[in-house]
């Protein structure tokens, strides 16, 4: 919501379904596992009215377990996520300090208005133990690396997710924010 406000974009932060249903647009940011994520929304019922929002092709917009939450299932507590993206979330190998806490390079692998302005290999803010792997490799927009190449954004149709906090990746992650909601 800050980093909204600092761009001058109106924002509510809500759990209530008609709020949702009524927005323009729909962001799911998270910290946290992605069992205790998918409780929340199921408590809340906003599972359904999120999926319902998407099939609408209302734009939206995840942020690291925003992410994890939109793949079919998570190795994080084997759990059946949103199954809006095919694939599977799965943790980094133990051999790794997780979680990755701090700035990693996100490479551009195809052209993308979500990166225009943005310099090629930026780096962005990442605090993420867990990765995600879609079964259709076509939808990663943006791959970084931490142990293995991984899926960093993803675009699919009206659907954009990143691993990165773009609200704490400084002028790149305001950018790319722009980038998106001029995509609404």
């Amino acid at each position: 919501k800050n980093a909204l406000d600092k761009l001058g974009i109106d924002s509510v932060i809500s759990n209530s379904i008609k709020q949702i249903e009524a927005g323009s647009a729909l962001i799911l940011p998270g910290v946290g596992s992605a069992n205790q994520g998918m409780k929340n929304l199921k408590r809340v019922k906003l599972d359904k009215a999120i999926v319902d929002q998407l099939n609408l092709d209302k734009s939206f917009l995840g942020i690291c377990l925003g992410m994890q939450l939109l793949f079919s299932k998570s190795d994080e507590g084997n759990v059946k996520c949103l199954n809006i993206i095919e694939g599977t979330v799965k943790k980094f190998n133990s051999r790794l300090k997780v979680p990755q806490i701090g700035w990693n390079t996100v490479e551009q692998k195809t052209e993308n208005k979500l990166f225009k302005n943005i310099p090629k290999n930026s780096s962005f803010y990442f605090v993420n133990s867990y990765y995600c792997q879609p079964s259709d490799e076509s939808v990663a927009v943006g791959e970084s690396e931490y142990g293995i190449n991984f899926c960093s954004v993803l675009v699919k149709k009206n659907i954009v997710a990143t691993q990165f906090h773009p609200e704490k990746s400084g002028q790149v992650g305001r950018q790319f924010i722009k980038n998106w909601i001029k995509t609404i």
